[in-house]
């Protein structure tokens, strides 16, 4: 291969974080040099890097980078220009090293999903006030190009609406139990041993990992500043075999789904369990796969489908950033000004669905008129129901109502206990509508 023709000096580069994604981008600089530098027409080149443990071995050559052990002082070396953040946390060393490096005048590009949904605004302010960048392709869904969908090439679209399946633990949870026929508790443990959890597992089951990539994708589509608080979060620990089994028998598959729309009342954000149709592209996700779906005004509807984490694709996700760095693009950080994003009022869900219920009836004469008359006096009436065989004194009645509200079906499950024939919490999940 014939050497690049370089018209720039080189971009060196300042890796804070040493685990799998941080070495995952020094095995790609390493491997691809002449083709980073040909594709950016600069050589990209790592100048120094930060761990706290020199000595452990990482399945890469170190040895030709200068070493820190202070995130801060990596940031704010002279022999660097870009701040490479794969450290993980929003508050701390993360936060303080970021924010120092951009105080420098350097670049920034990050895999920190959680420090931008808590202080992206912030710090957008801060780099655009500065003349710097923060990317972030790596911080939402692995590989897939979503920010830079989202910022670049559906740029001349208005966002109707932002969806998709975001954390791939989650996926292969729900996808495991199914195919296997196991409970929550045992594929959780599975998934735990396997190491696809977070050391706070609830970051991943209780859908706070895919609540900060909504937001911050919501930011980008309707020019809004990151409102990671208005997320209205629901994990999976409450779904049961028994809820996937049924919801196949009816033609859905149960899904953690994120859904961001801009409405009459203001931005509706929400990372819940749903029911989507088993033939649709996100009821055939499997496995820790993550898929991502956009609606603009001009484009329609685009579907988007990959690796959700991992060495690979995320150190991809950061190099695509890195290069963009290197030709020189130079966008604000959510797609628009920082000072210019509006602070949208936080909406609930208020578009009519069909729902999914799961209730446990007890087994009296006229238990399913009582539960039947709650609904009505709800405004809600049933398109499909089943019943399952009995378990003790009571049986599981499957419902599928026809469109309501949120507010209609939250109203009808409180008033479920006063008929005195619900045994237990019962189930309420939204069919979405794709």
């Amino acid at each position: 291969m014939s050497s690049p023709i370089l018209t720039g000096p080189a971009l060196r580069l300042g890796i804070a974080g040493l685990g799998t994604v941080g070495i995952g981008v020094v095995k790609i600089v390493q491997r691809h040099a002449d083709m980073l530098a040909m594709r950016a027409g600069r050589p990209v080149q790592i100048t120094a890097v930060c761990a706290r443990d020199q000595n452990k071995d990482r399945g890469a050559d170190l040895s030709g980078y200068a070493w820190e052990t202070d995130a801060v002082t990596l940031a704010q070396r002279d022999d660097i220009d870009v701040f490479v953040e794969v450290m993980g946390g929003h508050e701390g060393a993360a936060k303080d090293a970021t924010e120092a490096a951009l105080r420098a005048g350097k670049d920034v590009v990050t895999a920190n999903k959680a420090l931008l949904a808590h202080h992206g605004q912030a710090l957008a302010e801060t780099a655009e006030a500065n003349g710097q960048v923060i990317r972030f392709e790596a911080a939402v869904a692995g590989g897939i190009p979503c920010i830079k969908t989202l910022t670049e090439g559906l740029a001349g679209n208005q966002l109707r609406r932002v969806m998709g399946v975001m954390n791939g633990t989650c996926n292969y949870i729900l996808t495991r139990m199914e195919d296997a026929g196991l409970p929550y508790d045992t594929v959780f443990e599975e998934a735990n041993q396997l190491g696809y959890l977070e050391s706070d597992p609830t970051l991943d089951v209780g859908g706070i990992d895919a609540g900060h990539k909504l937001a911050l994708m919501a930011s980008i589509a309707f020019g809004t500043k990151v409102a990671f608080e208005n997320v209205q979060l629901e994990g999976i620990g409450r779904i049961s075999i028994d809820d996937i089994r049924r919801a196949g028998d009816m033609g859905y598959k149960i899904k953690l789904l994120g859904v961001a729309q801009m409405t009459g009342r203001g931005l509706e954000q929400r990372m819940t369990p749903c029911l989507v149709p088993a033939s649709s592209a996100l009821g055939q996700l499997s496995g820790g796969t993550n898929m991502v779906v956009f609606e603009g005004d001009s484009v329609g509807q685009i579907v988007m489908r990959g690796a959700g984490a991992g060495e690979g694709p995320t150190a991809s996700a950061i190099m695509g950033d890195v290069m963009d760095v290197a030709r020189g693009l130079r966008l604000p950080t959510f797609g628009a000004p920082a000072t210019q994003l509006v602070e949208a009022a936080p909406a609930v869900t208020a578009a009519p669905a069909p729902y999914y219920l799961r209730i446990n009836l007890s087994d009296k004469p006229g238990a399913l008129a009582k539960v039947a008359q709650t609904l009505g006096d709800a405004g809600i009436s049933i398109s499909r129901m089943r019943q399952y065989g009995h378990a003790d004194t009571s049986a599981p009645v499957l419902i599928v109502t026809h469109k309501t509200t949120t507010d209609a079906i939250h109203y009808a499950v409180s008033q479920f206990p006063a008929t005195g024939v619900v045994e237990g919490d019962p189930v309420a999940l939204r069919i979405e509508e794709l």
